[in-house]
């Protein structure tokens, strides 16, 4: 039998063929999972399969259908024999579709920034929820927010739809693990600062931007974060260890919460 945090867990991840969803499917597997794991663009799913090493499967989806999650732990079910846990990744910036400072902000950047990253979190915690209910089984929930929901950056991170639907994601998380205590289904939700992922290209490339990380995020020399600093958090929330805790926000951020910056 499998050692580790995860032996025997079966986990879905929603966005997790690149960045923090690949890095924490990998330390998921290390510790003794099976996953499944959804993104939308075949070539990183393709990439993501072949380094999960028989161990993941990759199913090519976008987040915000509403088929792709229950589709995803219909699969989990089929091929591992059950479902444990759902860890929702997806979303991302909202800049390119009119997100921004709100006196410039679009009605359509607005909604496409919801839609990428509350809409299509609601539909994977909803399809898991449902699945848990009908099976009686209790599981897990973990939801990605952002240090932007609470820490505003108005220099370098000024997009109002982005920090309003990871604020929400806070709001949400709390109020759904709330009401699903009673069935043993524990949700819970992690925060990162600016983390090097696909996403954060623009950020990762600017010398303003990194000049400031070097004080906003002071920890180990002061750096922009890396996809594996919320695995273990990640590997927690999803594993027994963790079977006491809901409702629960924990940010890893490198010190961004508790720390001036510099601007």
């Amino acid at each position: 039998m499998s050692e580790g945090w995860l032996a025997q867990k079966n986990i879905v991840i929603i966005g997790g063929t690149t960045g923090m969803g690949l890095s924490a499917a990998k330390a998921f597997v290390a510790q003794g999972a099976r996953v499944i794991v959804a993104g939308r663009n075949q070539q990183t799913c393709d990439d993501a399969e072949q380094q999960l090493k028989g161990k993941g499967i990759a199913i090519c989806a976008d987040a915000i259908d509403p088929s792709t999650a229950a589709n995803a732990i219909h699969i989990c079910e089929q091929q591992f024999g059950t479902f444990h846990g759902l860890y929702h990744i997806a979303g991302g910036s909202g800049r390119k579709m009119g997100d921004g400072p709100l006196h410039e902000l679009t009605l359509e950047g607005w909604n496409k920034t919801f839609e990428l990253n509350l809409t299509s979190l609601m539909l994977s915690n909803q399809a898991a929820v449902k699945w848990f209910l009908q099976h009686n089984t209790g599981g897990a929930i973990l939801n990605m927010s952002s240090v932007l929901g609470v820490s505003p950056s108005p220099v370098h991170f000024a997009t109002h739809a982005y920090a309003a639907s990871k604020s929400a994601v806070t709001g949400f998380t709390k109020s759904i693990a709330a009401y699903y205590a009673k069935d043993n289904i524990r949700i819970n939700t992690i925060a990162p600062a600016l983390v090097e992922t696909p996403m954060a290209q623009r950020a990762a490339k600017n010398n303003a931007i990194l000049s400031f990380i070097k004080t906003k995020q002071p920890l180990d020399g002061g750096r922009i974060g890396r996809p594996e600093d919320t695995d273990g958090l990640a590997c927690y929330f999803m594993s027994d260890y963790a079977k006491f805790t809901t409702g629960q926000v924990v940010y890893v951020d490198g010190g961004w919460t508790v720390s001036e910056g510099q601007i």
